[in-house]
C-alpha cells in the first residue's frame, strides 16, 4: 500500500486527513432513511456523501489525488 502524507485508504476510497478531522468534530445528521437514499441514484437532486472528505483523481492517468473540499492535491503514483 502507497503511504501518503495528505490521503490514507481503507480500501474503500481514498480519504483527505485534514478534512476528515475537521468533519469528524461535526456530528453526522440523523436521518430517516438509509444511506442508499442519499447516496448513489438517490431522488434528491442534492448528493451529500457520508464521507465528505472522499478525495479524486486528479487527472485521468489516476497518478495524483485531490480532494474536492479543500483542494488539497499529491502524486500517488510512487514509481
Amino acid at each position: 500500500m502507497i503511504e501518503l502524507k495528505a490521503f490514507y485508504n481503507k480500501g474503500f476510497g481514498w480519504i483527505c486527513r485534514h478534512c476528515e478531522s475537521k468533519h469528524m468534530a461535526v456530528p453526522a445528521p440523523v436521518r430517516k432513511h438509509s444511506r442508499l437514499m442519499h447516496e448513489g441514484e438517490a431522488e434528491s437532486k442534492q448528493l451529500i456523501l457520508s464521507i465528505p472528505a472522499l478525495a479524486k483523481w486528479a487527472d485521468p492517468a489516476h497518478k495524483s489525488l485531490v480532494c474536492p473540499t479543500c483542494e488539497i492535491s499529491e502524486v500517488a503514483d510512487k514509481s
